[in-house]
């Protein structure tokens, strides 16, 4: 993404499930679930990006100030360098996984905001820490969090029921799967231990078998946003598929299994 010219990764907001919105960018994603007693909204983006956040909400008929939570699949700035402002505009609470929590308040150096082409001058301290296992709960909305480190030592990944037509689904979303975090020069130059790649590995062994029928990406390109979009319509749904939760999570496998050899 070229952080000096954010409009160039806009993209259309939708509907995905009755309760599940997609907000965000294509360079990062942004999803809202209405609880019927707030808003959740999973990561909120960058903070060059946070007007087309804001705007797209507004035309899916969702009022910002509504906002009660804030989750964060992990600690990095395209996922949370718009919080802050976030909060300060709606007074909602923010989340995150306790091992993330000084890349979010800026102790650790960790934001990835460098590697972008930024300075992290948005930190905040998260009002609650997660642990693996914990249930986020609003309104008729449960978040089971899973603790899935690797792409950072706090990646905690996300399920919960939607409906769409009368049935009831379950979305999922991977917290993070890029191995940029996990190559040799990433890990050397910020003294950061190769077994993150084998957490990595556990983590996708902990969900890979979670009965996903909704694949959410945390980027667009996890799920095929864009694509997927351009086929989404009042009788087919292309998000919903039973499949590519597991494949998506193989592929992932490999790419890291590539860089232990």
């Amino acid at each position: 993404m070229d952080l000096s010219r954010p409009w160039l990764d806009y993209i259309e907001p939708f509907k995905i499930a009755d309760n599940l919105y997609f907000v965000g960018s294509i360079g990062s994603s942004s999803h809202i679930i209405d609880t019927g007693k707030g808003l959740i909204m999973i990561d909120s983006g960058y903070p060059q990006t946070l007007y087309q956040v804001l705007f797209n909400m507004q035309k899916m008929g969702l009022d910002p100030k509504n906002i009660k939570y804030i989750v964060h699949s992990h600690g990095h700035y395209d996922h949370l360098g718009a919080t802050k402002a976030l909060k300060e505009l709606t007074g909602a609470k923010t989340f995150i996984a306790k091992e993330d929590e000084k890349l979010a308040n800026g102790e650790i150096d960790l934001s990835w905001a460098k590697e972008l082409g930024a300075k992290y001058y948005e930190s905040f301290q998260p009002d609650v820490l997660l642990n693996d296992g914990d249930i986020i709960k609003l309104g008729n909305t449960e978040i089971e969090c899973v603790l899935t480190p690797g792409h950072t030592s706090g990646t905690m990944s996300f399920f919960f029921n939607v409906t769409y037509k009368n049935k009831t689904y379950l979305a999922g979303m991977h917290g993070g799967v890029g191995s940029n975090t996990m190559k040799k020069e990433f890990l050397e130059k910020y003294n950061l231990p190769f077994s993150c790649r084998t957490d990595f590995l556990q983590g996708l062994e902990k969900v890979k078998d979670k009965p996903v029928e909704i694949f959410l990406g945390n980027h667009t390109w996890n799920n095929k946003t864009e694509e997927k979009l351009k086929t989404l319509s009042p009788d087919f749904n292309p998000f919903i598929n039973k499949n590519e939760w597991k494949e998506f999570l193989n592929e992932c496998k490999n790419k890291v299994l590539l860089l232990m050899e």
